[in-house]
């Protein structure tokens, strides 16, 4: 039995595993959803596909004591917003609730750099307040990614360099890496309801792809999020098999600001996953063929 506290990446990631090979895994989370920024339509769709896994969430819920055992672990569990307190036990205890920068011991302090109080360090364009010394990745602010990590790296060399350097955060793709994968890149609908951007939805199950039906892999959808009078596409978000192999063509087309109907104007190959992408973005303005 493994008992997972916190339902983000990581903890999904690690936890889904553990479920494959057999364990019973129980997921704890403070908030009343999972994968805390991701699309809530996508979240949601994930959450019942790893419930159908074996996978059991208790959400809403905050761990208020932990006891040790020789043979096992004692988790006391309570609701977040107050309420009679419960027991789980559990071979092991993943602790899965974010994590911090490692800055810690690389001598900062004698070049009068003051990292925040999660170890990140702050900058402007990668330099740091200490002459000649530049910071990217995963110590300063921003998604904890290897690829955006990269960027960062090429950005700041070309700029110590003398060039132009700069990253697009907006274009920095996310993927958990679970069966079902799950990617997406730019705006979720909430953010875009937050800053009161009117948009369009185009969206493709996975049922209706050929190669997904091939497969005996129809789990999921990809969803397009488009600006409602320039029709430039402003998220992408797709819940399938290799998701992170199809999120990329668009970050491609949003980097040049393109519009869903140039995706779905585009010719892809048949039979393949990438035509659900395309026609995602054909169902923007109702148009979709396939379903």
């Amino acid at each position: 039995k493994l008992i997972v506290v916190g339902a983000g990446i990581i903890g999904l990631e690690l936890g889904s595993v553990w479920r494959r090979l057999g364990a019973e895994v129980t997921v704890v989370e403070y908030l009343p959803r999972i994968t805390p920024g991701v699309d809530e339509e996508t979240a949601k769709t994930f959450q019942r596909s790893l419930t159908k896994q074996g996978m059991t969430f208790k959400l809403g819920t905050k761990v208020t004591g932990a006891k040790a055992g020789k043979k096992d672990v004692e988790l006391t569990l309570e609701p977040a917003a107050g309420g009679e307190a419960e027991t789980l036990r559990a071979d092991y205890v993943l602790l899965a609730i974010g994590r911090r920068a490692f800055t810690e011991g690389l001598g900062l302090e004698t070049v009068g750099i003051t990292p925040d109080k999660r170890g990140v360090i702050e900058t402007d364009h990668f330099k740091t307040s200490a002459e000649n010394v530049w910071a990217i990745g995963d110590v300063i602010y921003g998604p904890m990614l290897a690829h955006k990590a990269e960027e960062d790296a090429v950005a700041c060399i070309e700029l110590i360099a003398g060039k132009a350097g700069h990253v697009d955060y907006n274009l920095v793709p996310g993927v958990i890496y679970t069966y079902p994968e799950v990617a997406w890149v730019g705006k979720t609908e909430d953010a875009l309801k937050a800053e009161g951007v009117a948009y369009k939805v185009g969206k493709f199950p996975f049922t209706a792809n050929s190669r997904a039906k091939i497969n005996h892999e129809t789990e999921g959808f990809a969803k397009v999020l488009a600006d409602a009078k320039t029709d430039r596409i402003l998220g992408v978000h797709i819940i399938g098999p290799q998701a992170g192999e199809m999120i990329g063509e668009y970050c491609v087309a949003m980097a040049f600001s393109a519009a869903s109907e140039d995706v779905a104007r585009t010719c892809h190959p048949h039979p393949t996953r990438s035509e659900a992408g395309r026609q995602a973005a054909m169902g923007v303005e109702g148009w979709t063929m396939q379903a």
